[in-house]
């Protein structure tokens, strides 16, 4: 008990939320030995904003219309990777056009 989880979350939380998705965060919050009801809790805190912060890491990275679909996966396969959920993915990344 010399550290204590609840500081912990919320400092990985303030840290990496700004850049990473619910899955991600998951991930790393459960390698650092943290509680699965305090995961699930930090996580479902962060489903609200999850489009928002999505949208932000897409325009800082790519911030243009892919312009064929190699791109177009890409641009999903990067967000993806940040944790982000495959419904989020298809809605922040714009479809190429035809």
């Amino acid at each position: 008990d010399f550290i204590s989880e609840e500081r912990v979350v919320a400092s990985v939380i303030n840290r990496r939320a700004a850049s990473l998705g619910g899955a991600r965060l998951r991930q790393e919050l459960q390698a650092k030995g943290i509680a699965p009801e305090r995961v699930r809790d930090a996580v479902a805190q962060l489903k609200d904003t999850e489009l928002e912060r999505g949208q932000e890491v897409w325009r800082k990275r790519f911030g243009d219309v892919p312009e064929d679909s190699k791109q177009w996966a890409r641009q999903m396969r990067f967000l993806m990777a940040r944790g982000f959920s495959a419904d989020v993915v298809r809605r922040v990344v714009p479809a190429p056009p035809r």
